[in-house]
Order: structure tokens, then C-alpha cells, then sequence
């Protein structure tokens, strides 16, 4: 008769966390950044049917990354749960902190009860009238839950998403700047292709709006979106208008072998060729536009 095998709990509990860790390392990182019109969320998504943020209540909103059909249910339960919540109660008294509580205890007991956890990590948050009273809280698969001041980063290559974002992020950036900011942290991941950037089509953005009255969830999508990145990465229209503007004249001096040399500038930053030649057309054009995401 063969005996029963024995795993020790903290045994069982450090496989768990590592199976979900894993799992969730995984996925290209998104980012959840407050800013002058709100809290921005942008991710790396192609599909217009699997979404990673959606509302929640009034002015609160749900990001994930993850396992989709896990966190998904998450979502619904936290719909549900704020539903019930505010008709029972009052509509004030739906709050993101509140929420996170429960997920935590929800995720916690799942972590702990469950042969597998839910491969997930979830932000919920909720946008104040000033940037000062925004909340954003970060709960990963154990249960546990971190209030974030100003930005969060979510899956993937967490470490090296943040640190762009530590180095980077202030208060009161505008809507073009944290999307900027944004497709520039995120840059780097993946398949290797990050020095492409993705187009509208391959990004989903949402938008809390600090001003909306009631519900302040949007998604930016469509020629709204469009024209946020073309804002959000204006390199290529600026180093083309400053190789247009270089001047082509140059004010050389005539030298005893009859040859001239040009030290003309250009008004983009090109650089001057030599014999009176114009600036280089693919020099040095000043661009203000952040990298692509990934």
C-alpha cells in the first residue's frame, strides 16, 4: 500500500503564485496613468471583442490583464456587486476603494481554496474632481491590493515599463502628453517588431474624463484616437518640416584653389554639406514625439 504524498501548504502556495506569476508575465504590459483630463488606459489590444478596460459605475473604471474569460467574470461580479451596492445604499457610497476590497477578498479566497488561481492582475479606479482625490488600486491573483498614486503598470515587463514611468511621469501632464508617455513605456515589448509603431487599430485607450458629468468612462477610438497619437508622436512631421525649411544657400568663401566651402545652416537642424551643398534631408529634424508602443 503506497503511502499519500505530502506537500507542505507554504509549498502549495509558492507553486500557486509561481504558476500564476508566469502565466501573467506573459502578456504585454498595460498602463493606467492619471493626468490633467483624468485617468488614461492604454494597452497593446487587436481585438475589438476582448476588451481589457471597461466601466464600472459612474466615474469608476476596470483594467485587467490576464487570463480573459477569468477576469472577465471578475468584472461582471464587480458589476453586480456595485449595482447592488448603490441601490441599496447610495450612489456615493460605490467607491473604488471599496470595490478593491472586495476583489481582494474574492481573488483571496479563490487563491487559497482553488487547485489553480486566476491568472489575472486588476486595477480599479475612479476619478476625482482634481487630480488630488483620483484613487487607483492594483490587486493581483492572491488578493493582495496596493493603492498607486499616479500611475500603474500591469503585466508583462512590469519593472521595465515602470521604470520609464517613474523617470518620466509628473502631475498635471495633459491628455497628449500621457499618451505619449504612455506608447513610450510600453515601447520595447514583445515580438521584437517594437520599432513599429501600432496604429489606432492595434490599441485600446480609455479614457475616465475628469470633467464629464455622471458617467465619465470613454473609449478613444476611431478618428478621435487618430488624432490623439498623430499629437502624441508628431517626430516624423516635424523632421520632415525641418528638412523642407533647411536653407539651401551657402555663404562660402572662395579659396586660392577656386573652390568654395559652404557653412550654410538648415532651419531643421540638417547638417550642412560641404562645396555650398544644402542640409541633408534626413538629418537631424527636430521631432517631439515619443517612441511607439509595442
Amino acid at each position: 500500500m503506497s503511502m499519500p504524498f505530502y506537500v507542505s501548504p507554504e509549498q502549495v502556495m509558492k507553486d500557486k503564485a509561481d504558476y500564476a506569476r508566469k502565466a501573467i508575465t506573459r502578456i504585454r504590459s498595460g498602463v493606467v496613468l492619471a493626468c490633467e483630463a483624468g485617468i488614461l488606459f492604454v494597452a497593446p489590444n487587436a481585438s475589438r471583442a476582448l476588451r481589457k478596460f471597461s466601466e464600472m459605475y459612474d466615474r469608476i473604471a476596470f483594467a485587467a490583464v490576464g487570463r480573459y474569460n477569468e477576469f472577465e467574470s471578475l468584472r461582471k461580479a464587480g458589476v453586480r456587486y456595485a449595482d447592488m451596492t448603490g441601490f441599496q445604499y447610495d450612489r456615493r457610497d460605490v467607491t473604488a476603494r471599496g470595490l478593491a476590497d472586495w476583489y481582494a477578498q474574492l481573488l483571496g479566497a479563490l487563491f487559497t481554496e482553488s487547485n489553480k488561481p486566476y491568472e489575472v492582475e486588476i486595477v480599479v479606479a475612479e476619478v476625482g474632481n482634481t487630480a488630488d482625490t483620483d484613487q487607483i488600486y492594483r490587486i493581483i491573483f492572491d488578493g493582495s491590493v496596493a493603492e498607486e498614486h499616479g500611475f500603474v503598470v500591469m503585466g508583462g515587463q512590469a519593472d521595465k515599463v515602470a521604470a520609464v514611468l517613474k523617470e518620466r511621469w509628473v502631475p498635471g501632464l495633459s491628455l497628449t502628453e500621457a499618451m505619449s508617455l504612455a506608447i513610450a513605456s510600453l515601447a520595447g515589448q514583445g515580438d521584437g517588431a517594437s520599432s513599429e509603431p501600432l496604429t489606432s487599430g492595434q490599441l485600446e485607450v480609455a479614457l475616465l474624463e475628469r470633467t464629464r458629468a455622471h458617467r465619465a468612462f470613454r473609449r478613444l477610438t476611431g478618428a478621435r484616437l487618430d488624432e490623439l497619437l498623430a499629437q502624441a508622436r508628431p517626430s516624423d512631421a516635424s523632421g520632415a518640416a525641418g528638412s523642407a525649411n533647411g536653407s539651401s544657400s551657402g555663404n562660402g568663401s572662395s579659396s586660392g584653389n577656386g573652390s568654395s566651402s559652404g557653412n550654410g545652416s538648415t532651419g531643421g537642424e540638417g547638417q550642412p554639406g560641404g562645396n555650398g551643398s544644402s542640409g541633408s534631408p534626413d538629418g537631424n529634424g527636430a521631432g517631439n514625439g515619443e517612441g511607439p508602443a509595442s
